[in-house]
């Protein structure tokens, strides 16, 4: 691709996001969140310390990869001034307050002008750059600024334009980064054969992260109580694809409890839920009851989680959890908050682009499935048979144990080259 070529496409994105948020909530605030987007960063930036690192995140799975490494210069270095963008609303929406950093916003549309305005106000002294999302504009600014642009937790494939004949200008970006971490060795070997030297492989961040959140877990008594000893499936971050594989067996299955946590959770969403799913009960309604000590011994057993930020200690409280997007074009969802307590995961059969589902599977700690036949007799299975149960337990949570580490790895070089300092 040509600059030419994609600042058409850069000008074609914005317009039609522009024309989208008319009817589409997201797509509203993707625009509106950038609205007028100068002024409140001069405002942000105006009091900084000497210092400011920069983050820069796709959504929210990509702050939730950065974020080990954000705390851990959080708490090693608390001159910095750290700065958090987004692209996503999704990412932003959940984590526009985020108590450590000083400021959190959406990264404005990629373009010469806007990115060279954007680092005047800022002047970041390093920048990290979370696992993928590329812009040209603001990475070349960078490179031509001398400012040091390190790319946690990457992943690449051979089907991205990097590798392709007309990729240049996407080989130009992977260019301007001081050094690169990526997950695996198929991703190092990928970028040395196209002459990218500055690179290493550290793992994923977020084992660190989802073994940190483990580790410090905290009780939900309202979960316990809906709980209430019998045993659990959890359904974390599930679209309506999944939902409509799970309901079956949760509707036949009255003697065990079940907590779906959907992705989405308008109330339309919610909705359908509650047709899918008998016997159901929203959390926040639950709540309510739970408080009151007005639950019965003939309670719901299908809980529905109405909000955000849950979903990591929620999987603490089941025997077996199910993994959404696997069943939609979306992506499936992270699958290591799970496998870190030591549950066996179980999720649709779209996961080709996540290398840790595959990696978990051939370690027999999680399950593919393709139709609600293959989920149930999945479910039996493990279910049945306790000696099966047991290893694929104990194997999803090796697999995270034995993965942890990148962090400390990028934060090595990142002290050993004096890119941080008190």
């Amino acid at each position: 691709m040509s600059l030419f070529l994609y600042n058409i496409f850069l000008f074609l994105y914005g317009t039609a996001l522009k024309f989208a948020a008319f009817w589409n909530p997201k797509a509203k605030s993707w625009v509106t969140g950038r609205r007028g987007w100068e002024a409140p960063l001069i405002s942000a930036m105006s009091g900084r310390s000497s210092h400011v690192l920069w983050m820069h995140c796709a959504s929210l799975g990509e702050f939730e990869q950065g974020r080990p490494v954000l705390e851990l210069i959080r708490q090693k270095y608390p001159r910095y001034t750290i700065l958090i963008t987004f692209f996503s609303p999704s990412g932003y929406e959940i984590r526009k307050n985020y108590q450590g950093a000083d400021y959190v916003c959406y990264l404005p549309l990629d373009g010469s002008s806007t990115a060279r305005r954007f680092l005047d106000i800022v002047k970041p002294d390093i920048v990290l750059w979370v696992r993928y999302e590329f812009w040209y504009h603001f990475l070349n600014q960078l490179f031509k600024r001398g400012t040091p642009v390190i790319l946690i937790s990457g992943l690449f494939r051979s089907s991205q334009p990097f590798f392709q004949w007309f990729g240049r200008l996407h080989r130009h970006m992977l260019s301007c980064f001081r050094y690169i971490f990526v997950q695996n060795a198929e991703s190092a070997t990928l970028l040395r054969n196209i002459g990218i030297e500055n690179v290493a492989i550290s793992g994923d961040t977020r084992y660190d992260r989802v073994s940190a959140i483990a580790e410090a877990f905290e009780p939900l008594p309202e979960i316990a109580a809906f709980v209430n000893g019998l045993p659990v499936v959890v359904g974390g971050s599930t679209w309506p694809e999944d939902e409509e594989e799970l309901d079956h067996f949760a509707n036949t299955n009255s003697g065990f409890r079940f907590i779906i946590a959907p992705h989405e959770i308008g109330e339309h969403h919610l909705k359908d839920i509650e047709k899918l799913f008998h016997n159901t009960i929203r959390y926040s309604k639950w709540v309510k009851i739970w408080k009151e000590s007005a639950f019965k011994a003939n309670s719901p057993h299908v809980l529905i989680i109405d909000n955000i930020g849950m979903l990591s200690r929620l999987y603490h409280y089941a025997i077996i959890a199910y993994v959404g997007g696997g069943f939609g074009g979306d992506g499936l969802h992270n699958i290591l908050e799970a496998a870190v307590y030591g549950r066996p995961v179980i999720h649709g059969p779209h996961y080709e682009r996540f290398p840790e589902a595959i990696e978990l599977i051939e370690a027999g700690g999680s399950f593919s499935v393709g139709n609600a036949l293959e989920l149930e007799d999945t479910l039996k299975k493990l279910l049945a048979n306790s000696s099966e149960y047991s290893m694929a337990a104990v194997a999803a949570e090796e697999f995270v144990r034995k993965r942890r580490g990148a962090t400390h790895i990028i934060m090595d070089y990142l002290e050993v080259n004096r890119l941080l300092t008190n």
